[in-house]
């Protein structure tokens, strides 16, 4: 019998276009509950998706403390969520919710 080999998943080689990236951003909000490490933690997603040193260059933040930020581990502070979602591309919107 042959064993089967499986391999990590990593969501960061399948986002390729800025659309992809929104969409997938958006999923992570509404699934997130309020878990602002999730929500970290697809940022960070996105982030090595577009390239890690480039958003680092981008925010002024070092690589490392954004991987750490990033990282779902713990709760980075909001202007760190803005500031990546910047040099990203992305905006946040609000709606009024139903209920």
């Amino acid at each position: 019998m042959d064993k089967t080999v499986t391999t990590r998943y990593d969501i960061a080689e399948h986002l390729r276009t800025p659309e992809e990236m929104a969409a997938y951003f958006e999923a992570c909000l509404e699934e997130a509950d309020g878990d602002a490490a999730f929500i970290a933690k697809a940022l960070g997603d996105i982030a090595r998706a577009k390239g890690m040193s480039q958003i680092a260059r981008d925010t002024g933040l070092s690589r490392e403390s954004l991987y750490k930020a990033l990282s779902g581990d713990r709760s980075p502070g909001f202007d760190t969520i803005l500031k990546v979602m910047g040099a990203l591309g992305l905006k946040l919107h609000v709606e009024a919710s139903r209920g």
